[in-house]
């Protein structure tokens, strides 16, 4: 049965909603009609995650692969295959369980800011009256012990910005020629470039314009906090790292 031939890996909060939307008008790509399945981070385990509401994330969790496999069930002459879990970047078996199953698959991340991350990332529960702190540096203060205490990884505010350590599990695990990435500011910036480019790295007619008259919701702010300054002053080293791997003009 058909399985994916290429993943947006994330991150989280970067972008990956649009981006899975505007890939679906592609008329050569398939799309697994559930954004985020999550098999290759959570294949075969029990899902039994402490955060507040963790549970309904659960119930979208697919663990089985013959559940999986029916994702892509309706696929007929499509030559680009996908889905889009943001848990893959950050969940590291997520890397073993996919070379196994799909070796040759295409990854796509798309990386924001870590601090305009984990800031978003924090509105998102909070507006969802999950997040009992209302303020973003207690927060970040209780994520050790809420990663102890088995919180489901949308939680790890400050630990899913940890783009070095998460991408270097890729390109030891994968060819360079497999991995794509992008910066959420060339979504902001120009995305009929960066989908013209995506298109070009899946191998599908890359003249084709996808309707992206639903903007990319603009990024809130993060608020003026001294407790925070430690967090966002710390050097970041991944684009100097991937630099030769971006798109140079998109």
């Amino acid at each position: 049965m058909t399985m994916p031939n290429f993943l947006i890996i994330g991150a989280a909060k970067a972008g990956t909603t649009s981006i899975y939307r505007y890939l679906k008008q592609h008329p050569q790509i398939y799309m697994s009609p559930a954004k985020e399945p999550r098999f290759f981070a959570f294949e075969g385990e029990t899902l039994d995650f402490g955060g507040l509401g963790d549970e309904k994330e659960a119930d979208f969790i697919v663990t089985d692969i013959e559940a999986y496999r029916q994702l892509f069930k309706k696929v007929t002459n499509q030559v680009a295959i996908g889905e889009a879990s943001t848990s893959y970047l950050y969940i590291a078996k997520s890397v073993e369980r996919i070379k196994y199953y799909i070796p040759k698959a295409k990854l796509i991340a798309i990386l924001r800011d870590p601090a305009e991350r984990a800031y978003s990332n924090y509105l998102h529960l909070l507006k969802q009256e999950r997040e009992p702190l209302t303020d973003f540096a207690e927060a970040l203060s209780q994520e050790e012990k809420r990663i102890q205490n088995n919180w489901w990884s949308f939680w790890h505010y400050k630990h899913q910005g940890l783009y070095y350590v998460q991408m270097k599990r890729y390109y030891e695990a994968f060819e360079k020629s497999q991995i794509k990435v992008y910066l959420y500011e060339d979504l902001n910036n120009n995305p009929i470039g960066m989908l013209k480019d995506m298109f070009g790295f899946l191998q599908i007619d890359d003249t084709f314009t996808p309707d992206i008259s639903e903007k990319v919701r603009q990024a809130p702010r993060l608020p003026k906090n001294k407790a925070l300054e430690s967090f966002l002053n710390q050097p970041h080293p991944v684009q100097s790292i991937l630099n030769p791997l971006l798109p140079t003009s998109l």
